[in-house]
């Protein structure tokens, strides 16, 4: 990701619709399946909004993250005063066992070979260690947006169910999630493209910002008891290392 992508990230992520619904998102999902007190392991962590959002959740979690950019690291270190390692999520500076869980958020997406990140991920974890995934959704919807920000590669569902089982670990949920504002998403990722060097990642006006907020908690209300939703640019995924 280009450095001024961090800096945006950085400046919108504890305020912009997309970032406040992922982080939403995230954390009841971890609620789920970690408990009171687990170690948890951003992998990927970017500016550190997600590792601000989780110690919000007043559980006790031990949080740290990782990740491969400096400035990232930096600041995410200076807002968050979390351990915070530079490395890669392919060959990550933990040792095996470390984390009771693990989050990463469009990070998979980002790197040459996913399996091997996965790989990693089940070796930092503790036995029976759970992985909660957040990945970008369809690859024809892949554009300008996805190659500013560094993604190689957008997912299905079914697509993303198969790496996971391939690599060790069994689903236990997954969602595609960003359903309602879909159409809009297509008009401007397709249809009226913004111009090469640009990226989706800035706040709009107040109005419209409450707007796709709306949307986004009915949609959590939705995840939150367990239901998928059947389309969105954007999935989210829990899956549990399988032994061995």
């Amino acid at each position: 990701m280009h450095a001024e992508e961090y800096r945006k990230m950085a400046d919108v992520e504890d305020v912009m619709w997309y970032y406040r619904a992922l982080h939403r998102n995230v954390a009841t999902a971890l609620r789920g399946v970690a408990p009171a007190g687990a170690a948890i392991l951003d992998a990927g962590c970017g500016t550190g909004g997600l590792l601000r959002a989780l110690r919000r959740e007043e559980r006790g979690w031990r949080l740290a993250g990782v990740d491969l950019s400096p400035l990232a690291c930096e600041l995410t270190r200076e807002r968050t005063g979390a351990l915070v390692l530079e490395g890669s999520v392919e060959q990550m500076p933990f040792g095996a066992d470390s984390y009771e869980a693990i989050v990463s958020c469009d990070v998979l997406c980002q790197v040459v070979e996913p399996a091997r990140a996965l790989g990693e991920f089940r070796r930092v974890l503790k036995p029976g260690g759970v992985l909660v995934l957040t990945l970008p959704a369809f690859p024809w919807m892949y554009s300008y947006h996805d190659r500013q920000v560094g993604n190689l590669r957008r997912y299905t569902r079914g697509g993303l169910a198969d790496l996971l089982r391939a690599a060790g670990w069994r689903p236990l949920a997954m969602t595609y999630w960003n359903m309602l504002p879909f159409p809009l998403a297509v008009l401007r990722r397709k249809v009226f493209p913004a111009r090469e060097g640009e990226s989706d990642v800035h706040l709009f006006s107040p109005s419209v910002e409450g707007g796709f907020d709306a949307m986004m908690r009915l949609e959590h209300r939705w995840i939150a008891r367990g239901h998928a939703l059947p389309f969105g640019s954007s999935l989210l995924a829990v899956a549990r290392a399988e032994p061995g």
